[in-house]
């Protein structure tokens, strides 16, 4: 009988393309969501590319009824835990909600997991969580200083985790600290579908594309780097996906709570991008430049090299095809899932 897997959050853009993957894996994803910023129209859509069904609850990971329910009804045998939130600017404004959240429904989500002794677990962090001074390319042993609440909540968190597995043997740890997820599977049918406004570089570029937004916003093009635009290690989300899959094995024959980078290991710039994407989609974006935003830096990247070692793990897909399946999703997606 295939595992079955909790994956909170799995409706969400990373959500859905672990759960797709864990499918094609011969996994049997269990999915918990409170849709807050998501729909359950990727759930069918996986539903209908892989002909199996996809067990939903929909719920707070904080909330303890529901998480013993799942847990009493599903032979599960790990946890991967995405659900929470994600704004760097929001955080800011609301700390309290982002540190209820991600910190108290991480607390919450063990509390199950101890009761119901399911103890092999991987944790969605992020490379915010080593602040806006660190030097490229960063390792996992860097220091880490979150510059927002956001990126405290989800260091709080793995605290907790490795204090959680330094108690209890039994506890098997992964925590991932994505770099710049981008892109969409192949298929075009699941993808970013970001809520008004994108925030992140390469939906903005997609909606540009799709003459969804006028233009591109540059800011700063007076960095110290080789076009003067900043550099970020962008990362196609189905790599991310399998590195999930890879730190599912890991956890066999693991023990301990251990932190991994995830990211090519190279930055890529913000008219890198751009012209790639342009390739994608066959004809020229438009773009300003604008001054420098305050708490922005020149270049930031991961060393991968422990997952590489330990995970087995390493991202295979080029910039050019970060940018070709976005445009796919984009286009056979004009207005996301809606």
């Amino acid at each position: 009988m295939a595992k079955r897997i909790l994956l909170t959050g799995g409706c969400g853009y990373i959500g859905s393309h672990i759960c797709l993957e864990l499918i094609e894996q011969g996994y049997q994803p269990v999915v918990l969501d409170n849709l807050s910023n998501s729909s359950t129209t990727p759930l069918q859509r996986i539903e209908q590319l892989t002909g199996q069904h996809i067990p939903f609850i929909e719920g707070d990971v904080r909330d303890e009824a529901i998480l013993d329910h799942i847990f009493s009804t599903y032979e599960l045998s790990a946890t991967i835990h995405l659900a929470g939130l994600k704004s760097v600017a929001e955080s800011v404004a609301a700390p309290i909600a982002y540190y209820q959240t991600n910190f108290g429904g991480t607390v919450a989500l063990c509390q199950a997991m101890q009761r119901h002794r399911v103890k092999h677990f991987i944790y969605s962090s992020s490379a915010t969580v080593y602040g806006l001074t660190a030097q490229s390319p960063i390792r996992e042993d860097a220091p880490t200083a979150p510059a927002s609440p956001y990126g405290q909540s989800k260091l709080m968190a793995e605290i907790a985790l490795r204090d959680i597995a330094h108690a209890d043997p039994q506890w098997k740890i992964a925590i991932l600290r994505y770099f710049n997820p981008v892109g969409a599977h192949a298929c075009g049918q699941i993808g970013e579908d970001p809520c008004g406004v994108p925030n992140n570089l390469m939906p903005y570029v997609s909606q540009v594309a799709a003459g969804k937004q006028p233009k591109i916003r540059i800011f700063g093009n007076d960095y110290p780097t080789p076009d003067g635009t900043g550099m970020r290690d962008y990362l196609h989300v189905c790599d991310l996906a399998h590195a999930h899959l890879c730190a599912l094995r890991w956890l066999d024959g693991a023990s301990g709570a251990k932190v991994f980078n995830l990211g090519t290991g190279r930055g890529y710039s913000v008219l890198e991008i751009i012209r790639a994407y342009e390739k994608a989609c066959g004809h020229a974006l438009p773009f300003q430049f604008l001054p420098r935003r305050d708490g922005d830096i020149a270049s930031y990247h991961a060393e991968p090299a422990l997952a590489t070692r330990e995970l087995r793990w390493s991202a295979t897909r080029t910039i050019e095809d970060m940018c070709r399946d976005a445009w796919n999703w984009q286009s056979r997606n004009p207005n996301g899932y809606t």
